[in-house]
């Protein structure tokens, strides 16, 4: 086992060199920030993390957590982890003036999460989704829901959570059963819901409830979802914890992974029914409760990132570490990172990481800009980019996570297969990412679907023209010229693929679906190596002078995935112009 350590180093380079921060700290929104604050919360989020959450993460994922007749409690050490967490003002960190929180940018935010997620994946999952409730209830919530609501939840002493799932409507929404009856100024909830994540613990005086449920008139479908706060407690007319409202834990999952985040069975209303209050409008819940997951999806990611580069650390810890077998020119037995496949490995996992890194920094910055720029044509911009980039940041980051984790546990040998070492755990922390938040086949649908055919490739053409930009400043280094061919392959199936779905998507209905989770991945692979590319270009330029080992270890990185990983390009390419006719072919009764 080893300790976390955050990759501050590699953390800042992303933001300042690649992520396009500079840009954010011009906005009027975050005038009172620059680089030196952004710097100090960077470092700081990282020393909470490594000495507050890491310590408690094996621990916590062997103990879980456990459900009693007052509702759960959290494994040892959270409860006290949490309190430091909110006496730092960690939960406010990119929440706005209004209610209480520092106000800082999204990018900031993201990089903060992403050494909390690696430190300990369980944990993390409550301030994150506190944090997509917030933003959710500050854009659609009345000012009276805001002012009762936000402050503490800003502050951290209430969390929020998450309520769309049922027993009989996995993804498809449509089917969502729970009642909400009007009843004066509110409304009487009933129904249950499952997989709610952290859906109640023990060290906070109240949890608010996003929920979405169907008015008795409401239309069939998801045009007839309506978005509710249940809060654990009513408020009084002051403000203060009131009354019990009638929502419980019904049941805690026994899971694979993230052993001490509970994930919930929850009962609304067995009683006289849970007392809710309206976000937004009446039946445009589901368009509420997007604004969550949009940004509970780029926070997914993150994760993804997170998990891996705890993966990578422990990886890297035993190769250095672990000595077995003999090379050429040394004397005895050698560390196994003397290995020429060792070392494969460990590079696979090490510049994808940056590669992950960058491209959720840079779309994080984006959505920024989306929310905050002053100047309508750039504001448009973003918001095109951010939405194009969200599912690819949720989706391929969380996809390699499992070939990260996996490739952790390989490192190990025999070991990794071992609890006691550390690797299986993030394997299977890692493996839930993929699925919650909307499958990878969800985000490739709304990717190919909304994103592209939708758009009729605008979005994604704008894109793929900057990656084509670049490659003139690529050319003017000899010393990138394996990484300037990499990318101008990968851009190039990119193209070829974006072409073929806007030809054959309007012709054949199933075009979409049988390429959408290669076409997403494909993108993912080359945004990738787009950002490896700016990472080299800049390194050449200058950027980490004052640190010759990484400036090196940053172009040996970007090398190695322009020749490793870029490649994939071309069988995701083939793989996703194949067509349907195979696909769709096979009998039902053959499968």
């Amino acid at each position: 086992m080893t300790d976390y350590k955050p990759p501050v180093k590699d953390m800042l380079f992303a933001i300042h060199e690649l992520s396009g921060i500079d840009r954010v700290l011009q906005l009027g929104r975050f005038s009172d920030f620059d680089a030196d604050i952004v710097d100090q919360v960077v470092e700081e989020s990282g020393k909470f993390a490594a000495d507050i959450l890491s310590p408690i993460n094996i621990p916590g994922d062997r103990e879980g957590c456990r459900l009693v007749d007052k509702g759960v409690v959290a494994a040892t050490g959270f409860a006290e982890a949490y309190g430091q967490f909110i006496e730092n003002g960690w939960q406010s960190l990119d929440v706005s003036p209004d209610y209480g929180g520092m106000g800082m940018p999204g990018i900031v935010g993201a990089a903060a999460m992403e050494s909390w997620q690696s430190a300990c994946l369980s944990f993390s999952l409550g301030p994150m989704l506190t944090s997509g409730a917030i933003y959710a209830i500050e854009v659609h919530g009345s000012a009276d829901i805001c002012a009762s609501y936000l402050p503490k939840m800003t502050s951290g002493e209430w969390t929020g959570t998450m309520n769309l799932t049922e027993p009989q409507a996995g993804s498809d929404l449509s089917v969502v059963a729970t009642r909400a009856v009007p009843e004066g100024d509110h409304y009487r909830i009933s129904g249950s819901k499952i997989f709610i994540t952290w859906g109640d613990q023990d060290f906070t005086e109240n949890v608010i409830h996003l929920v979405l449920a169907r008015l008795p008139d409401a239309p069939e479908g998801v045009r007839g979802l309506s978005l509710f706060i249940v809060p654990k407690f009513l408020l009084s007319d002051d403000g203060s914890i009131g009354e019990r409202n009638d929502v419980h834990v019904a049941g805690i999952e026994h899971k694979m992974g993230i052993h001490a985040s509970p994930t919930c069975v929850m009962a609304f209303g067995e009683n006289d029914g849970a007392i809710g209050y309206l976000v937004g409008e009446e039946n445009k819940g589901l368009a509420c409760m997007f604004t969550m997951m949009n940004h509970a999806r780029v926070s997914v990611g993150v994760q993804g990132l997170g998990i891996s580069e705890r993966a990578y650390q422990l990886a890297r810890s035993f190769a250095l570490d672990r000595k077995q077998g003999r090379v050429s020119g040394i004397e005895g037995s050698v560390t196994i990172i003397h290995h020429p496949d060792v070392r494969r490995m460990l590079l696979l996992m090490k510049s994808q990481i940056e590669a992950m890194r960058a491209v959720a920094y840079y779309t994080a910055a984006v959505i920024d800009l989306s929310h905050h720029s002053e100047d309508n044509a750039e504001r448009d911009a973003a918001a095109s980019r951010g939405a194009l980039l969200t599912p690819v940041v949720k989706a391929w980051l969380t996809e390699t996570a499992q070939e990260i984790t996996s490739l952790g546990v390989q490192v190990h040998g025999g070991m990794g297969f071992i609890e006691e070492t550390g690797a299986a755990q993030h394997m299977r922390d890692a493996r839930i990412l993929t699925i919650y938040e909307g499958t990878t086949g969800i985000q490739a649908a709304d990717f190919v679907g909304r994103k592209i055919l939708a758009d009729e490739g605008r979005a994604i053409t704008a894109l793929i023209a900057e990656m084509q930009a670049l490659d003139e400043q690529l050319a003017a280094d000899e010393r990138l010229a394996g990484v300037r061919t990499g990318l101008a392959g990968g851009v190039e199936h990119l193209q070829l693929a974006t072409t073929w779905l806007l030809e054959q998507g309007p012709k054949d209905p199933h075009a979409a679906g049988s390429m959408s989770v290669n076409m997403l991945m494909l993108a993912g692979v080359v945004c990738g190596g787009w950002q490896m590319a700016r990472a080299a270009l800049a390194i050449v330029r200058g950027a980490a002078a004052d640190d010759p080992a990484f400036a090196d270890a940053k172009l040996a990185t970007s090398l190695f995935y322009a020749q490793h990983i870029l490649p994939r390009a071309g069988a995701l390419q083939a793989a996703a112009t194949a067509g349907s006719d195979e696909l769709m072919a096979l009998a039902e009764e053959s499968f």
